[in-house]
Formats: structure tokens, sequence, C-alpha cells
């Protein structure tokens, strides 16, 4: 017992070893929220307060729930197969896998990702002659998506104009085909799971008196159904032990909701909220400006990092004049760091938004410095690998609609737009599937129809009984897509992509205890596979859903779950040093010894967005505090006076987020000289015979002075507070300045009575 304990510190142990009550544990960054809440976990199963598969236990991502069972395996020699250790959705598939048949979907349901989900959309509008430029797809799924994020069925969805009540229709007219078709998006995940469980009270009061310890990671990152189905599943007797930290609550925008914490805190009783505040991470300045900024925010339930690490280097400010000497700025710096033993994998370089990343890169590139974008596409978003995933759930379930019409004509065999037209109406008449509606076409469409038919019912016959690794291999041939991207002049990348997917499903046999000739299905006609029971209060049964995947589900249906709900949490770098770069949103959970925050400027960060919504400056606060707490040694500020976005010059303030860090704890670095490089991709006439000594006589080339005043200073005025001046108009006694003034809008002021001063 106390090998299990030696290495915590007092709020650690004191998390860990809590009474069976719930509680809410406030884990700042950096403060090793893992650590407790695996040790919490060995702690309760080692002192006998409950068996293994009495631990439910929620992440939001894969690469979490993987790290807590590794870090469970080597605290205690207990198998973690068995155990209910996952994400959300993964969670709610197993369950659904279990009790299929009370949750209304067939044995073999399919999972779509967001691309499939639009897919559908798309192909739903079209067959309802829907216009989808009035109800633009990907706005439909996101209301979808929404409302059933807030437990809301069509029916439950309150409309109060003709649009809104179309999009209603469309939903429910959605809801109908997924049921036909046997496929199920992310939300439907979750929320159908709710549903089972509230509706059938013998299932619901099983689970509760199972589940007698739920533990939740991040859970300020819960959304409203999340919440609800994390109190349906404790009940009123179980025990709730939530981790997370309001002031990285960042997600707004996909539906979570910061107020859960606040909400649990009441809901459950909460006798023993515990703050985690020794950060093992970063120094000690780095910490006083996250500590500094966030305490800015109001309805917080309140924190300060402290390390033993000392205060360390100051955090470094920049001003440049362009976006373009800020990236030189960067590549400077970096350079710098690397020259004194800093790997380069250890350097990232966060923006707010995307579009910032682009000059970024080219500078990176021109100085010949490895980088990696991170956040990519993932393997199994990359189109050659989604291709063979659809022939595979075909394979697995004639009927899905969404991958019939994906590799139908992929690679391409003579089935074009008309044909499937016909085979829509023809699967619309009948109320068929289009793989069952294809012996209802006629004419050439009809044998071009069949002809893919006939591939499709060979490769099943050939691959019937063979192990998922061979029936993989067996169907990416067959289907035409390895001969496809062999003939294509760059083809070879997803050739390999293409090869690899048999290594996944290696592996994945492997990993999840399917033995290695197990049959990856067994074929068109096989009986439903076998499930075991168990007994429950009042003779009825319910299926094990302990039991590992091979009792529940076919090898090849667990392995397109899998592709579906794979997060891409563990993408697999190149092996070559490189530097990181990411959006803010994007480095959540990670760290690095140094960390250069970009483009902080009015308008960008904070953006310009937040300032319309409720609560939105606060949530950009709470990224910035993310985006600080990622740093370990060094971190770097920076933003520019111009900078060139979605094709445009913009003229900036600084962010107001500087006025709120402490100034002990900062260093305002003077404007270097940097060299002006041939990259730069600024008008030729503005660099033409530019000095390669400095930004101020670049500044000076392509700016307009009047009355003492320029283009791009930054000004102080006694109503609107402070501006930047984006253009100036005539001269002398007659000189008008266009100044930006952030929240007080565009302005244009008389420089001859306006009453202006100077913004060092």
């Amino acid at each position: 017992m106390q090998n299990l304990l030696h290495n915590l510190n007092p709020e650690q142990l004191a998390a860990v070893t809590l009474p069976a009550q719930s509680a809410l544990i406030l884990a700042g960054a950096g403060s090793g929220k893992t650590r407790v809440l695996t040790t919490r976990i060995a702690w309760l199963i080692q002192t006998g307060q409950v068996a293994p598969n009495g631990i439910l236990a929620v992440t939001f991502t894969n690469k979490a729930a993987k790290e807590m069972t590794l870090r469970l395996s080597a605290m205690m020699p207990i198998s973690t197969r068995g155990m209910w250790i996952g994400t959300f959705h993964g969670l709610c598939n197993r369950l659904l896998r279990a009790h299929h048949r009370d949750a209304g979907l067939p044995q073999t349901f399919q999972i779509l990702d967001s691309s499939d989900q639009l897919s559908m959309i798309k192909r739903m509008l079209k067959a309802l002659n829907v216009d989808d430029e009035k109800y633009p797809p990907r706005n439909l799924m996101y209301f979808i998506n929404g409302a059933k994020d807030q437990g809301l069925r069509a029916k439950d969805v309150i409309a109060d104009d003709d649009y809104n009540r179309k999009l209603v229709e469309l939903y429910d007219y959605y809801d109908n085909q997924c049921q036909r078709e046997g496929v199920v998006d992310f939300a439907e995940l979750l929320l159908r799971t709710y549903e089972l469980m509230q509706r059938n009270q013998p299932l619901r009061e099983h689970y509760q008196a199972r589940f007698k310890h739920i533990l939740v990671d991040e859970f300020q990152d819960t959304n409203n159904l999340q919440y609800n189905w994390l109190k349906l599943m404790a009940g009123q007797n179980g025990v709730v032990f939530a981790v997370g930290d309001d002031d990285q609550s960042i997600y707004a925008f996909r539906g979570a909701n910061v107020g859960n914490m606040a909400s649990f805190e009441h809901e459950f009783n909460v006798q023993n909220l515990i703050k985690l505040e020794q950060n093992y991470r970063s120094h000690g300045h780095i910490l006083d400006a996250a500590n500094t900024l966030i305490a800015n925010n109001t309805k917080r339930l309140g924190k300060n990092l402290r390390t033993d690490a000392g205060h360390g280097e100051p955090v470094r400010i920049y001003e440049s004049s362009t976006d373009l000497l800020e990236a030189q700025w960067i590549i400077e710096e970096a350079k710098s760091l690397i020259a004194e033993g800093a790997l380069r994998s250890e350097i990232a370089v966060l923006y707010r938004s995307n579009a910032q990343s682009r000059v970024i890169e080219h500078a990176l590139f021109s100085a010949g410095i490895p980088y990696k974008v991170y956040g990519g596409q993932r393997y199994f978003e990359r189109a050659e690998v989604k291709s063979a995933i659809a022939y595979l759930q075909l394979m697995d379930n004639l009927h899905n609609d969404s991958a019939f019409l994906r590799v139908v004509n992929f690679p391409t065999r003579g089935i074009g737009a008309r044909a499937l037209e016909q085979l829509q109406d023809a699967a619309r008449a009948r109320n068929l599937s289009l793989y069952a509606a294809v012996p209802h076409v006629g004419g050439k469409a009809g044998n071009s129809l069949a002809a893919f038919i006939q591939l499709i019912e060979s490769t099943r016959f050939e691959a019937a009984q063979l192990p998922l690794p061979e029936l993989v291999d067996v169907v990416i041939k067959a289907s035409g897509l390895i001969a496809h991207y062999r003939n294509e002049k760059e083809g070879a990348d997803r050739v390999e992509n293409l090869e690899q997917l048999v290594s996944a499903a290696t592996q994945f046999v492997a990993e999840e205890g399917f033995g290695h000739d197990a049959p990856a299905f067994l074929g068109p006609n096989a009986d439903a596979m076998a499930v075991p029971a168990i007994p429950i209060d009042g003779g009825m049964e319910l299926i094990d859903a302990d039991a590992p995947l091979p009792a529940v589900m076919s090898p090849l249906s667990a392995f397109l779950s899998h592709a579906s709900l794979e997060a891409g949490d563990n993408q697999a770098s190149a092996g070559q040093d490189a530097m990181q770069l990411m959006t803010v949103h994007s480095s959540k959970g990670l760290e690095f010894d140094a960390v250069f925050i970009t483009g902080l400027e009015e308008g960008l960060f904070p953006h310009e967005n937040s300032q319309q919504e409720e609560g939105g400056v606060e949530e950009e606060r709470r990224l910035m505090y993310v985006a600080i707490t990622r740093a370990r040694r060094r971190l770097y500020m920076s933003f520019s006076q111009t900078r060139m976005l979605h094709g445009q010059t913009r003229y900036n303030l600084k962010s107001r987020f500087f006025a709120e860090l402490p100034e002990d704890a900062l260093k305002w670095l003077s404007v270097k000289a940097p060299v002006v490089r041939t990259w730069f991709a600024h008008p030729k006439a503005a660099w033409d015979d530019a000095p390669s000594n400095g930004a101020n006589a670049i500044a000076n080339k392509i700016s307009q002075k009047s009355l003492g005043w320029r283009i791009g200073e930054s000004v102080a005025h006694a109503k609107f507070g402070e501006g930047v001046i984006v253009n100036i108009e005539g001269g002398g006694d007659n000189a008008r300045a266009h100044i930006n003034f952030g929240r007080h809008g565009m302005k244009l002021l008389d420089l001859s009575i306006a009453k202006l001063d100077k913004v060092a």
C-alpha cells in the first residue's frame, strides 16, 4: 500500500484516499491528474472497496484511456482487458453492442464518422429535392448533432419559424434513414445509450448496482447529454470522482458546458473539493503569468498554481511591424535554442487560427528547419483508407448506403450519375437499400450495377472464414484500389497506406484478444454470433457486456468500429526531430520546453467572434491560459502591427491579454535588426533598395507621415482608448487619419485637432 502512495504530494494523497463519497478534484495544468485518477482506481481495488469490474472510468480520448490502463497494469498485477475504461463514445458503443436488440439496432450496426455523416445528409437532401443552398448540409449536420448533444429528438426540438420547422423535419427524416440503414453517428451513440438506460429500468438498475465507483477525466469538457448520462449511470448511490479544471474549458463550440462543474458540486452534494495546485511542469514566471491572467475571469472555482522549480526565465514578448518579421524572429530564436542543445521537437509554435501557419511554415521551409503541423490528417481519414474501409463495411453490412455510394464507382467502372439516380429511385419506391434495389434497375445501368454486385458477392465468398488481416488484404486487392493507385503518378504513398491497413488489422486482432485464425466474419448466410448472457433479479437475462470483444462482435465489425472511433491521438511522426506547429486548441494536453504564442492581437487572440458571444472573451482567456501552461522552461509571446490574413492586410492593436500579465514576470524585447530574406512575400516595390539592417527602416519605407504621425503607429485617445493608424489622408493641417480603435471600431479623425498620444 505504501508503495502505491509514496510518490504523492499531500493534495494528491488526500484525493486518492477520499472516502466513498462523490468528490470534485480541481486539477490545475501539470498537477498530475492522470496519476491521481489511476492511483485512485488502484487504491480502491487494493483496499477491497471495489472489484476491477465495478469501476467505470470515462475519458475524452483513446490516448488517455490507453495511458490509464498501462499505468494500472504497472501499478498492480491485474488484467485491465475486462475493465470499463474508455471514452464516452467507446463505452456507449460497448453497451449498444451488448444490448443492440433492446436499443433497436442490428447487431452489425456501423458508425458514421463526421465525413460519412455529411455525405449521407447530402444524399438525403438530393433525394428530397431540398435546396442545399438554403439548407447547407454542414449546417444541418451541426443542427442535428447539437440537438442530440442536448438530448433532443426531432419531436422534442422547439421550432418557432418555417425555416427551423424544416430543419426539424429533415432531422426526423435523417433519423429514420439511419435506422433503416443500420448506422449511427457519434452523437447517436451517446443519445441511444442514454435513452436505453432511461426507459429500461432493469438494465439501468443492473449497471447502477454494478458501477459503484465512476471516475471522470476532463470533467470541464462534458456537454449536457454526457453529464445527464453520468447522472443516470450513477443513480442515487453511485460515487462519482470528477477530475477537471474549469480554467481549461475551451470547447464551448463543441457543446462543452463549464457550468457542469458547479452543477455537479450542487447536485451531488459534494463535500470533498480538493485543489491540485502543485505544478510539476513549468517554472515560476510562466505560472505567475497564467495565474494573473486567468484571475480576470469571473465565476471560477478558483485555484493558484505553484512550483518548487524556481522563477526561471522571464516571459519574452516581441512586437514586430509585419507578420513576416514576426516569423523571422521566431526562426532566429528557435535557431538559438537549437544551438544551445534544445530538441526541435521540444519547441512549439502556437496560433489561434490555422490561417496564421502559412507564413511560419514558409519561413521554416526557407530556413531549412524541419517542422510538423500537429493535428494534420489522420490515418483513417485519408481518402484511400476511407475507400478501403467502405468496401469492408459492405462486406459486413450490404445495406450501408453510404459505403455503397462511396465505392460503387471507385475505382471507376462506368457507373454514372444517371445510373445512380435510377437506382435511388428504385430503392425509394420499394423502401429498399441501394444494394437490394440493384435487380430492379434495367438496361445498361442495371448491367453495370450488377457487375459491381457480383464483385462484392465474389469477394465476400472468397473472404468468408478468413482471419481479419487476410480478409483486408483480399478486399483491398479485389476492389481494384491497389491497382488504381499504382497507376497514379504519385500513388506510391497511397499504396503504402492501403498496405498499412493490413498491419493495422493484425495489430488490432492481437490487442483485442481475437484468435489469430478466428474468421473475420462467417460469411453471408451465417447465423448471428452467440453472446453469453447473465441472470439478474426478476429472472431476466442480459447480454454480458463484460464479455471481451471476441464474444460480443465479429473481428470485422469490431475493427470497423475501431476505425470510426479512433481519434488519431497517437499519430506517428516521421521519426525526424522537427519543430511542432499547431493551434492552441490542438495543444491541449501537450507540453514543450519552449513555446511561442504568436499573433496576440485584438480580433485574432482574443478572436473577434468572441465579442458577440456571451462568455466568449472569458473562453478566449481560458484558451490563452492553456497556451501559457504548455511551456516548461521558456515562453515567448509575439504580436504584429500588420498581418496578412485572407488576402488582406490587417492593422492591429496588441491583445488586451498583455495588460493582464504581471510586469515583473515579463521581458519586453527591443526591436532587433532582422535580415530581409528573399522569401518575404511582400510587394516588390516595398522592398526595392530596402536596407537589410532593420525593421524600422523597412517600416519607414512603406509608411506615410503627416504632422508627426505615421501609418501603423499606436496611439491613445481619451474617449476611444488605444488604436492603430491604418491610413492617412491629405497632409499638413488638412491631414486626417483612419484609426482602428478595436472595440470602438474604425474612426476618421482630424489630426490637427484630435488629441492623440503616442503609445510606447
